[in-house]
């Protein structure tokens, strides 16, 4: 095991590992123990109590954050011609169809949403072997298969994100940067942990939120008093 470094110390010692913390604790504190020089970003995870081998215990979903996520996406849509002016328009930062599908093919994914057309995914589906590991993969239940492609891309410039249970039973993704204001986190915070609550398993049984947690890069983790976030279930 590594030596923490004396930020890494300073940092955990602000925080009581034994102790739960209001969302508006939590989102301060996050910030006081992020050392990094660079802008952290702040991460979420809600460990739950489901099977995620049980598909009638599957949690997936999306969520828009109230704030944003503070990182600039890349969006690259693939679409037919009669559609390519909607998605420059909205902002896209790619837009094109067989030149792009053969750049995916040769191993470029410098990308971090794909959204397409229903129509076109005929030649997107055999790259899933190189997007699915990367979650880049067009899915209609995530909005990313959609004919209103100028819609889809301001939702995800917006801060709409993605977010599906591990094989662990956690969901956990980015919500902000330390840069943004307490209360900006715990927006974004409560808006993610919201979504996740709706998203409970009728199949399930007993308690659904075991915790959640709250960090920035490399900072320490601090517990949210599940009770005090409307997740206690």
């Amino acid at each position: 095991m590594s030596k923490l470094t004396k930020n890494q110390k300073m940092a955990e010692a602000k925080v009581d590992d034994k102790s739960m913390y209001s969302l508006a604790d939590a989102c301060a504190l996050v910030k006081e123990t992020s050392f990094t020089k660079f802008d952290s970003s702040v991460e979420i995870s809600m460990r739950l109590g489901v099977d995620p081998r049980k598909a009638n215990q599957m949690v997936r979903g999306v969520v828009t954050l109230p704030h944003g996520t503070g990182k600039q996406v890349r969006v690259l849509v693939l679409c037919t011609p009669d559609k390519e002016n909607d998605a420059k328009e909205a902002g896209a930062d790619f837009v094109g169809l067989d030149e792009y599908v053969e750049k995916i093919k040769g191993g470029w994914t410098e990308i971090d949403v794909i959204i397409c057309t229903p129509s076109v995914m005929g030649k997107i589906g055999p790259l899933g072997r190189i997007l699915g590991p990367r979650g880049l993969m067009p899915n209609p239940k995530t909005g990313t298969v959609t004919m209103d492609v100028a819609n889809a891309v301001k939702e995800v410039k917006a801060g709409k994100i993605d977010f599906k249970v591990d094989k662990q039973g956690i969901v956990h993704a980015a919500i902000g940067k330390v840069s943004f204001s307490a209360s900006q986190i715990a927006d974004n915070a409560q808006e993610f942990i919201n979504t996740v609550v709706k998203l409970k398993p009728q199949a399930l049984k007993g308690s659904y939120v075991k915790s959640i947690y709250i960090c920035s890069t490399m900072g320490p983790g601090i517990c949210i008093d599940s009770k005090g976030v409307g997740a206690a279930l």
